[in-house]
């Protein structure tokens, strides 16, 4: 690895080469930094990217990860830039960080930190004891702990307490119900697959009233870049990711410093960010979920206005001076997909959308994921239906 690029020039090692990672690997390409993305599929659409050298592994969980990481980091003659960019290897390597600290330069809150803010009722509990704002929740570990949802207003959503849960499919992402005893059944229901639940009252709003403020805090805690942005269009409506976002200039002047408030309180360092909701009934912004020791889905839109946090990150860990933020020209917007369609009367007038994938000087991803990796997930979902409706047809 460490021929091609020289030894006077330190990588960048992007583990996760999703949307999330195609972004970071295009943020960091804009400071002419070598990039290796590793992933465990190969039709990963930050694997083609013009930007990086793919490097294959077969897991990006505990200590599988972490041996086929230690081997990469072999492979350097100066440890490399860490980014992480999934949510399993932010725990190897938080759990395995003494290994691997020699190999690769990285910063993350202690251990606790990571796992405190990756809860949701831990999450929830640190808050409400410091009093920064959060939903009305209940914590559901056990059939016995569901009375407690009486005590909430409906609707309310009933969220998975540890997100690992649901990228390895075994628990739904978020359900919301509009009643005590739809609640009652579908906490039942979720309680048969492994770990807690919190249920949170339903916070009024379009999707529109969801922001988030993006982060680095480096040496000292000190704040090396911060964003905040706000979604316009989430996939699924209301409980889904970012499918279109925009800059919101007009939150940060409250989230940025409220933001970074609470990283200082939680020892929160490193890459993260934290989702907020504007609750139209109480006229407050409130604390949704922080994202710890990795990018988000929606990191790039802070590049393309100007505030590359990924290439900040990468020159602060090697003690080189910060890049001067950029501005935009016009508006711009980002979007996951073609397929996403912003709202216009949210974007401003001549916004620029940007999709997530296609760029002409980067164009193969969108080439692979368009044209490769969507038509095959169509297909696989009418085997599915096909195969449910046979079924039925058997029973019938």
């Amino acid at each position: 690895m460490a021929n091609r690029y020289g030894s006077d020039q330190i990588a960048a090692v992007v583990v996760g080469a999703s949307l999330n990672g195609l972004g970071v690997a295009r943020s960091l390409a804009r400071g002419n930094v070598p990039v290796i993305a590793v992933d465990t599929k190969i039709v990963r659409a930050g694997m083609w990217s013009r930007y990086v050298r793919a490097h294959f592994i077969k897991s990006l969980i505990g200590k599988a990860f972490v041996d086929e990481m230690i081997e990469l980091g072999k492979s350097f003659k100066q440890p490399p830039i860490l980014i992480l960019t999934e949510e399993e290897a932010v725990h190897a390597v938080s759990e395995y960080r003494e290994a691997l600290s020699s190999l690769f330069r990285f910063r993350l809150p202690v251990d606790a930190t990571v796992k405190m803010l990756s809860s949701k009722a831990s999450f929830h509990d640190f808050a409400l004891k410091h009093h920064f704002p959060v939903p009305r929740s209940v914590i559901i570990e056990k059939l016995s702990d569901i009375e407690y949802l009486s005590e909430l207003r409906y609707p309310c959503v009933l969220k998975p307490d540890d997100k690992r849960n649901v990228l390895r499919g075994e628990k739904e992402r978020a359900v919301r119900v509009g009643s005590l005893s739809a609640a009652r059944a579908q906490a039942s229901a979720m309680l048969d697959t492994p770990g807690g639940i919190v249920a949170q009252e339903w916070i009024e709003g379009a999707d529109s009233n969801i922001f988030f403020t993006l982060f680095y805090r480096g040496n000292g805690g000190s704040a090396i870049s911060v964003f905040t942005g706000r979604k316009i269009l989430s996939s699924p409506p209301s409980i889904g990711n970012t499918a279109v976002c925009v800059a919101a200039p007009e939150a940060s002047e409250v989230l940025e410093p409220l933001t970074l408030a609470f990283a200082e309180r939680a020892g929160f360092e490193g890459m993260g960010s934290i989702e907020y909701k504007w609750d139209d009934n109480n006229r407050q912004f409130v604390m949704v979920e922080p994202t710890v020791g990795r990018t988000d889905w929606q990191e790039e839109i802070a590049t393309l206005c100007g505030v590359n946090i990924p290439l900040a990150a990468y020159r602060h860990e090697l003690g080189l001076p910060a890049m001067p933020e950029g501005t935009c020209r016009v508006p711009v917007a980002w979007r996951a997909t073609l397929v996403d369609r912003a709202p216009p009367h949210l974007l401003r007038e001549r916004t620029k959308i940007v999709d997530g994938y296609f760029r002409w000087s980067d164009p193969i991803p969108a080439l692979q994921f368009y044209c490769l990796v969507s038509p095959l997930r169509r297909i696989k979902r009418g085997r599915k239906v096909t195969g449910a409706f046979k079924s039925l047809q058997l029973r019938g």
